[in-house]
């Protein structure tokens, strides 16, 4: 019992079988794109944070670790906070020019799109 983690367990109710394993199914990690494969777009949009202006970064293709990773380059170098979500890079405040030059300088395709 050495590996007696429940939450992995959550569907199983019972077995006899004193050699069943269970078996647990690992969600399957998506490959990151390089840069000069990704095809970004800059959105600013003003109803994330109640009203206050977000620059949203869209179309990052790859692993979660890797936008989070992106996602801090970016907060790092504008200066401001943000955060990640649904696969998106939620910068705080109207940075698209300043997100752009730094996306273009990594080697990323981006573009500005529309926004309110």
């Amino acid at each position: 019992m050495s590996n007696n983690d429940w939450k992995k367990r959550l569907n199983i109710v019972y077995s006899t079988n004193p050699n069943f394993s269970y078996q647990t199914e690992e969600e399957e990690q998506i490959e990151t794109l390089s840069p000069d494969k990704q095809d970004l777009r800059i959105w600013l949009d003003t109803h994330i944070k109640g009203g206050k202006r977000a620059t949203i970064v869209k179309g990052f293709i790859g692993s979660d670790d890797d936008l989070t990773e992106l996602a801090r380059k970016l907060k790092s170098k504008c200066g401001v906070g943000g955060s990640t979500r649904d696969g998106e890079i939620i910068i705080q405040g109207d940075m698209r020019d300043r997100v752009l030059d730094i996306l273009i300088g990594e080697g990323y395709r981006a573009k500005k799109a529309g926004g309110k």
